[in-house]
């Protein structure tokens, strides 16, 4: 230890790194408990045919929107599991979305985590679309290989010393 307390920041300005650099779980003791919320966005970009075949709920394996969505929202209260750094929290409301996007072609996904807590859900919000988005892959990969996730990114995060973030 180095004896000077950085209030759990790194010099870097890195919250995840001590004043040595090495990865640490933040300190959020101090933090005040407020109401928190996390949105975050992405897609999967399949065939056209994959597409017509999700859109007339002709997937082999059942219904794809459905089973995406529940694994989404597992996913996001199994995030502290997946991401070493991440406080478990008590996540109080996941709401998964996906809508079929013919312009795409393909599945638009948005996750939108809240809790009341003394950290935020960003991390949650985007592990819920990150599941829900290789759901829909496990779901059709026998007839798309070739289907591609992407654009998975926080759109909105309110609550706490930070405030609100919107994406642009």
């Amino acid at each position: 230890m180095s004896g000077q307390d950085t209030g759990g920041q790194a010099a870097s300005g890195l919250t995840h790194f001590d004043a040595k650099g090495d990865a640490h779980m933040v300190d959020v003791s101090e933090k005040a408990v407020t109401s928190r919320i996390a949105t975050a966005a992405g897609w999967v970009r399949m065939a056209e045919a994959t597409f017509q075949m999700i859109s007339e709920g002709k997937a082999k394996k059942g219904d794809v929107l459905g089973v995406a969505r529940l694994a989404g929202i597992m996913g996001a209260k199994k995030t502290p599991d997946l991401i070493p750094l991440c406080h478990p929290l008590p996540v109080t409301k996941v709401a998964v979305e996906l809508v079929l996007d013919p312009d795409l072609p393909g599945v638009r996904i948005e996750g939108t985590v809240k809790t009341t807590g003394q950290t935020g859900v960003e991390m949650e919000a985007l592990t819920a679309v990150s599941t829900a988005a290789l759901t829909v892959y496990d779901m059709i990969k026998a007839v798309d290989k070739a289907m591609e996730i992407g654009g998975i990114h926080v759109t909105l995060k309110d609550g706490g010393k930070s405030g609100r973030y919107e994406a642009k």
